[in-house]
């Protein structure tokens, strides 16, 4: 999680539904110049590792006529590659 979007203008729909920017990442865990915006109903901070879910599996649960695209389903908590620890957010907190 990068930051946060606000937006005062947007379709009624929408009105209370926090929304995040996430920049993804590469396999090596290393940020990459790609962003989205994301609507966030588990809390996330920024600096957080967060798992997104699109639409098309993952309709918003407290109305299916949100039009949102991209949505935080989970908080991660590690990410493990190859036996090799890419992100611990227990590490990345001390």
């Amino acid at each position: 999680v990068r930051g946060t979007v606000v937006s005062t203008q947007k379709l009624p729909s929408l009105s209370g539904v926090k929304l995040i920017l996430v920049q993804f990442i590469d396999a090596e865990g290393q940020l990459v110049p790609q962003y989205e915006v994301a609507a966030d109903n588990v809390g996330a901070g920024i600096e957080e590792w967060v798992l997104i879910s699109r639409r098309a599996i993952a309709p918003h649960p407290d109305n299916d006529l949100r039009p949102i695209d991209a949505m935080v389903i989970g908080i991660i908590d590690t990410v493990t590659v190859e036996n090799r620890r890419l992100y611990s957010k227990k590490d990345e907190y001390r």
